[in-house]
């Protein structure tokens, strides 16, 4: 046996897009360091063409997805879960490296982060029961409400969660039906590039999650103004200036917009994120004679 030293596989970080992981497309790429300052890795950095790619991915993915059963929805969000149980160690180290936390800490944020999609997943066909029903009219028809998802949802990921925050604004979009393009947290993209591997193998119909690495004052514009894109959650914009330039750019179509916060992602989620990405189609239909 040699006795010299072994040289680590060394990984190539890319993006995630209709299943797939394909380099940037510019070919450019950037340094990732750890809290405390050490080199991690080199992310692929995104641009227009790929933001343009991965909404024609989610946009191509929406029939299929919005029209699974709400009951197959749960089903493959609690795969997920399981998918993520099962690399814990490794989302662990990357959170703890990312956000400077000791091994105890992220590791209870990881099982955070795999509590939540266990608590979306249950949500997928309750939903409608609590937000739809039908209306007391007067007159002979039933009038009928129900919840449908919005279409494609452009996300800027928390900059402070990497991994948490992250899943708790991805989960409520997904689960109600809608496919969502997602730009990660620029300083701290690792734990999302580690998430596309567990999506890409988790019975997630290609196109439904797509993850994006790079400048988020470089890619935002161009996710808020791409006329395909029905609503933008802005959480993770730091920035009052684009914040207000990625509104004014999502009002062209019409998008609906999730404002930048920087909410408790430990604490309970409640509905009102998915509530937000959803719309409300009413139905009438004559009764009796």
């Amino acid at each position: 046996m040699s006795t010299e030293a072994r040289l680590a596989v060394r990984k190539t970080y890319k993006l995630f897009i209709g299943g797939a992981f394909p380099r940037s497309e510019s070919g450019r790429s950037y340094q990732v360091h750890a809290a405390s300052g050490d080199f991690l890795a080199n992310a692929a950095l995104g641009s227009r063409k790929d933001v343009r790619d991965a909404v024609t991915a989610a946009r191509a993915a929406v029939a299929k997805w919005s029209g699974a059963t709400a009951y197959n929805r749960g089903q493959i969000l609690y795969r997920i879960a399981e998918m993520l149980e099962g690399r814990r160690e490794q989302f662990v180290a990357e959170v703890s490296a990312a956000e400077g936390l000791t091994p105890g800490d992220a590791a209870g944020i990881v099982d955070a982060a795999i509590d939540r999609w266990v608590w979306y997943s249950g949500w997928s066909d309750k939903i409608a029961q609590v937000h739809g029903g039908a209306n007391p009219v007067a007159g002979p028809y039933f009038n009928l409400s129900a919840p449908e998802p919005t279409g494609v949802v452009g996300i800027v990921a928390p900059a402070g969660s990497s991994l948490l925050g992250l899943v708790s604004v991805i989960a409520p979009a997904i689960v109600t039906g809608n496919t969502v393009v997602v730009l990660a947290a620029p300083e701290r993209p690792l734990p999302a590039v580690t998430l596309g591997e567990v999506l890409a193998t988790s019975d997630l119909p290609g196109g439904v999650v797509n993850l994006l690495t790079g400048s988020v004052a470089e890619l935002a514009p161009w996710l808020a103004a791409h006329m395909d894109v029905n609503a933008i959650d802005l959480t993770g914009v730091t920035d009052p200036t684009l914040a207000a330039e990625l509104e004014a750019a999502a009002a062209e179509n019409l998008k609906r917009v999730i404002r930048p916060s920087d909410p408790d992602w430990a604490a309970d989620p409640g509905l009102s994120r998915m509530l937000s990405l959803l719309e409300i189609k009413t139905v009438w239909h004559p009764k009796g004679v």
